[in-house]
């Protein structure tokens, strides 16, 4: 048997509770060693989609499988083969972090105490602490921990930096770069963009329960936003251009906004008389904000 060509397909995936639309024919494919960015503001769905990926939630409608096995009706094989940290992740608080860590890496013949402890330091984090005593991140480190030891093909992280400071947030990013290079595939839920811009191939945003856009990364941040100001008249763009520019003007001058090479328009634009020019890429921010102001 071939195994499939994509790790995760989702079909026309609907989620209800009563009158409630949670999920809304949502489609997907995401490819092996692909890390995967799910954006959108809480309530958006990801949790949903995220739950319905791990058999928690039954579809209304549709179908969803991870390499190859339906999610609902083959959820104990589908487990085997992902590790998860849920955006509430609950742990034993009458434990210490160390004690902790051996009895949930002792649960799961691929995971490694090792490898947990050793991501619990790169974290900075107290293993003597009991964990009923920690404070919100310490535990989300805690979490982390156990769920980065565990080998298997498939990590789905919903919200892993929640709480976290700055430098141990760039420390999960470095975590999930290195899954990646292993050759992991890596969904990565989160409401930060600049953490979806900087680890993730793909990004999906959902808009109450509906996946309302998709693009790989490069491709988004291709797009530049070029200003300038000008005496006279912009001549029309040349014929190759004409369908990949957009121009507006204001009191402040023009804007060029292009998923072309920033060459080609420049070559367009030197032939007028521009001055204050400014490039900036667009990037992800102006994306989300035509679906979420």
């Amino acid at each position: 048997m071939h195994a499939p060509t994509n790790l995760i397909s989702i079909a026309r995936l609907t989620k209800r509770f009563g009158k409630f639309t949670a999920l809304d024919d949502v489609s997907l494919e995401v490819a092996h060693g692909e890390v995967f960015g799910l954006l959108g503001p809480n309530g958006a769905g990801k949790s949903t989609l995220i739950r319905t990926l791990m058999g928690f939630l039954k579809p209304t409608d549709g179908t969803a499988a991870i390499n190859g096995l339906d999610c609902d009706r083959q959820r104990v094989e589908v487990h085997a083969g992902v590790t998860y940290l849920p955006g509430d992740a609950r742990l034993y608080g009458l434990m210490r972090a160390r004690f902790l860590i051996k009895q949930f890496c002792g649960l799961r013949s691929n995971a490694s105490v090792e490898k947990a402890l050793e991501i619990a330091d790169r974290l900075e984090l107290n293993l003597e602490r009991w964990v009923g005593l920690m404070s919100t991140g310490m535990r989300q480190k805690l979490a982390l921990s156990v769920c980065l030891a565990v080998d298997c093909p498939l990590i789905i992280l919903d919200e892993p930096t929640a709480n976290l400071d700055p430098t141990i947030r760039g420390r999960v990013l470095d975590l999930v770069s290195e899954a990646k290079i292993t050759g992991k595939t890596v969904v990565f839920s989160s409401h930060v963009l600049s953490e979806i811009e900087e680890v993730c191939d793909r990004v999906g945003i959902l808009k109450r329960g509906r996946l309302v856009f998709l693009k790989p990364m490069a491709e988004i941040n291709q797009k530049h936003r070029i200003g300038f100001k000008i005496s006279g008249q912009l001549s029309p763009p040349p014929e190759p251009l004409k369908s990949r520019v957009t121009i507006r003007q204001d009191h402040r001058g023009y804007q060029v906004e292009t998923p072309a090479r920033v060459p080609e328009v420049l070559q367009w634009l030197a032939q007028h008389p521009i001055e204050d020019v400014n490039i900036t890429s667009i990037g992800l921010r102006s994306v989300y904000d035509q679906f979420h102001q």
